[in-house]
């Protein structure tokens, strides 16, 4: 086999104009940013928190993977939510990743004197998705998905409101 020179400028020029246009029609995935962890204050003592906590998961029918009250522990199953939701599972090109995501939580409770800390960490990913509002669902390529803070900021004003009862 002949060894052969460097590419000519018009080469080089033909190359990239395939890479980019097979670039252009596979559409490159843009993750969203993933947020810090949601962390809140509740003004309660921590066996009150604990109850609020675990009564407010229920009433909102999220799975218990496990549950450490010594700990301040609790960590959900995952489960199905629509994206968009609780869900952020960027972009495809220019189209959002439209469907479902599965979503889990890990919560964290901590005494502080009269208050409880919370902390909520998330884990997502897409199930079945499609780009933009039209087309299929479809469980792969599976997305990366980051929190939209929806479903923490929810849990933590039910929170709260048990607390008073």
């Amino acid at each position: 086999m002949a060894a052969r020179g460097p590419l000519t400028p018009t080469a080089c020029a033909r190359v990239a104009a395939v890479a980019v246009l097979l670039g252009a029609c596979s559409g490159l995935h843009v993750s969203p940013l993933a947020p810090p962890p949601y962390q809140a204050d509740v003004a309660a003592r921590y066996d009150a928190t604990w109850s609020a906590m675990v009564r407010a998961l229920a009433r909102e029918n999220v799975p218990i993977r496990a549950i450490a009250r010594d700990s301040g522990v609790i960590a959900s199953d995952d489960f199905i939510a629509p994206i968009g939701v609780y869900a952020d599972c960027g972009r495809v090109g220019s189209d959002l990743v439209e469907g479902e995501a599965l979503v889990a939580f890990t919560l964290f409770a901590e005494p502080n004197g009269t208050w409880t800390r919370v902390l909520v960490n998330s884990k997502m990913r897409t199930h079945m998705q499609r780009k933009g509002s039209s087309g299929k669902l479809r469980p792969t390529p599976v997305y990366q998905c980051a929190s939209t803070g929806r479903f923490e900021a929810n849990l933590l004003d039910a929170v709260r409101e048990l607390v008073k009862e």
